[in-house]
This record gives C-alpha cells, structure tokens and sequence, in this order.
C-alpha cells in the first residue's frame, strides 16, 4: 500500500480531517489534523483511524501504524 493511498483512503472516511501520511510499503505514520478528532479521548481516536484500516492490517497490507492528532490551531501552530 502506498502513502497517497492511506492518505486518500482516511481523508476520505474522516471528514473535515486532513491527513499528513510519511512511510511505505507497510509501516506508516500519520498526523491527523482536524477538530473534532483532536477533541476526543486517545483511546477514541485510534478506534476512528483503526476502524477503517482494520482490513488493510488484516490482510497484511499494513504492518504498523504510528498516529499523532492535532487541532488545526496546534497544526498551524507548528509551521
């Protein structure tokens, strides 16, 4: 699985979330940057992401994931 691909697939199933996606083949690392993700608990957060990479870590597609969330102030923030 590529890069653009985990980015298009979440951007997609998570509105008004934009993903920032670094790694290949099956090791990824994402910056997820969107309010409303930013405002829920960690544990609620990863469910959001894992819910929809679930079948791409099933079937192997996916190895590991490494998440951060930000708000779209604390994203901006960093620049």
């Amino acid at each position: 699985m590529q890069a653009i691909e985990v980015k298009n697939l979440l951007e997609a199933k998570l509105a008004d979330t934009q993903v920032e996606v670094e790694g290949e083949g099956c090791n990824f690392q994402l910056n997820l940057i969107g309010d409303e993700l930013a405002a829920l608990s960690p544990v609620k957060r990863q469910q959001q992401v894992y819910a929809h990479l679930n079948p791409w870590i099933a079937d192997g597609s996916i190895h590991a994931v490494t998440m951060k969330f930000f708000s779209r102030a604390d994203w901006a923030a960093r620049s």
